[in-house]
């Protein structure tokens, strides 16, 4: 086998591409896609998102310490990668794109109604990094869609047709090849 050596860079890929709305009070809401986002901790529930200091939706997320991580799905890839290219300076994204403010409980941030989930997060704390400022945040309220419950109650997150990104290019996330734990688990 052969191998090539590149310089340094994040080459750490499938990525979630998730759609992150924050609000000024009295402006109107506005949406950047994100990839550099993850889960930091289970109890709090917390994640981070990382931010170019040059976004238009960097000073707002610093200034009110909240925003909403929207989850995307194939049927909203459109509208991800235009929140992704286009300025809230310039335009309104909601409105563009056709998205829908959805109300949030526990912060003065909508959320995107055509998301299967919704996750409102508060920032607990700023780590500037280089290029990208990281927002560590606690998770304080979750919403979902209820059109994924199943008849049992349970949500069914692997029907809302899930999207990730990828070294420039969003996937679509594919067939279950195995579940936690199965590797170990005792046959039947």
């Amino acid at each position: 086998m052969s191998r090539q050596f590149w310089k340094p860079g994040n080459m750490l890929y499938p990525l979630p591409a998730v759609m992150v709305s924050c609000q000024r009070p009295g402006e109107k809401p506005n949406i950047i896609t994100l990839a550099w986002v993850g889960t930091v901790n289970s109890d709090p529930p917390m994640v981070s998102i990382s931010v170019r200091p040059e976004r238009y939706s960097y000073d707002i997320i610093r200034e009110t310490g909240e925003f909403v991580i929207n989850l995307t799905t194939e049927s909203l890839v459109k509208a991800t990668d235009y929140c992704g290219v286009r300025s809230g300076r310039d335009v309104d994204k909601y409105k563009e794109m056709g998205l829908t403010p959805c109300e949030s409980k526990e912060i003065n941030v909508p959320g995107i109604a055509e998301s299967p989930v919704c996750m409102e997060c508060r920032v607990k704390q700023e780590i500037p990094l280089g290029s990208h400022t990281m927002f560590i945040a606690e998770v304080v309220a979750v919403s979902v869609d209820e059109k994924y419950m199943n008849e049992t109650g349970k949500f069914s997150l692997d029907q809302t047709g899930l999207i990730a990104y990828s070294h420039g290019e969003y996937l679509t996330l594919g067939d279950k090849i195995g579940s936690f734990g199965y590797s170990v688990r005792k046959k039947k």
